[in-house]
């Protein structure tokens, strides 16, 4: 099971809908549930086949730069930099994931 991807794509629905409570944002709202959508179906491919990464690498390393971009133009930690930081470290678990396959691929 892959709980840290479950808990990755509850964290993205979660802030989307606290961002439409607090700010009134629809845009936070359909962002939040489309990218938490495909965090929680690449979680569940992962789940399935530890190989089938491709949703949720597309899913971090999009919300990696989108979130980035935006912390970098506002400087505001919350929500912007939180969900940069928390979208690279998925990015980068997956991507140790590939890298530690491959090296037993060699072996």
């Amino acid at each position: 099971m892959d709980w840290l991807g479950y808990g990755y794509a509850a964290l993205i629905t979660i802030g989307g809908i606290v961002g439409y409570a607090k700010a009134g944002s629809f845009i936070s709202l359909v962002a939040g549930l489309m990218f938490g959508v495909a965090a929680l179906v690449g979680a569940y491919q992962m789940s399935k086949n530890d190989k089938d990464i491709w949703v949720s690498l597309g899913t971090s390393g999009s919300l990696t730069a989108l979130m980035g971009v935006r912390f970098l133009s506002s400087w505001k930690i919350m929500p912007a930099g939180f969900m940069a930081g928390a979208s690279l470290l998925m990015f980068l678990r997956i991507g140790v994931k590939v890298l530690q396959s491959s090296q037993k691929k060699r072996s």
